[in-house]
């Protein structure tokens, strides 16, 4: 997942709105063929939201922050 959400962290990504959405997608892709079917809707969107807010505070720019060495 990583990789692939590395891939979309553009140049001010948290400023575009185009780049958030492109994210948010490539979580619920993942995450929508990688958790079980016994997670609600409920707790689907909530692991969606809180992988999108690590990255989000974790990684301000594609090259930096707590991933910059990973993937």
């Amino acid at each position: 997942m990583l990789v692939r959400l590395k891939q979309l962290l553009v140049l001010n990504w948290r400023q575009k709105s185009s780049a958030r959405s492109q994210l948010k997608i490539a979580i619920e892709d993942v995450l929508d063929t990688g958790l079980p079917r016994v997670y609600s809707p409920d707790m689907y969107q909530q692991k969606c939201s809180a992988i999108f807010q690590h990255v989000y505070d974790s990684y301000p720019e594609r090259d930096a922050g707590v991933f910059a060495d990973a993937g």
